[in-house]
């Protein structure tokens, strides 16, 4: 399980510059109680976590689709990690070269709550062969 910390401000800033991402007073007064880091964020965030730390897949981590839900919003001081879960395999019908995998992707604080969701279907390739 890796760890990342991040530093909403500074992203939102260059990416994001909404109140409620920037300005702790401001974002008291606003839907999210509080600073809030943009779901944008999170995702990159999610992103690195599964490069650098998730499934070994051959040919890389290539998305064909998916959904991403942000049901609680990550908060300045979150350690953020993954968990997932294949919820299917499947063997291309043209190719058997390649396939598709479906993960469940979970973005969480180091106190288990959900910041993230993302289901992704991802595209599978075949190791080459050793000689």
């Amino acid at each position: 399980m890796a760890l990342l910390r991040h530093d909403p401000i500074g992203r939102a800033s260059r990416n994001d510059p909404q109140p409620f991402h920037l300005d702790a007073d401001a974002a008291k007064n606003t839907f999210f109680g509080g600073l809030a880091a943009s779901g944008w964020h999170t995702a990159t965030i999610t992103m690195r976590l599964l490069v650098t730390s998730g499934p070994n897949i051959a040919g890389g981590l290539i998305g064909a689709g998916g959904e991403l839900a942000w049901p609680t919003p990550t908060r300045p001081g979150d350690r953020l990690h993954l968990r997932v879960t294949v919820e299917s395999v499947r063997a291309s019908r043209s190719d058997p070269s390649r396939g598709s995998a479906t993960l469940k992707v979970e973005t969480l604080t180091h106190e288990e709550d959900l910041r993230q969701l993302f289901t992704v279907r991802t595209l599978l390739f075949a190791r080459p062969q050793s000689a």
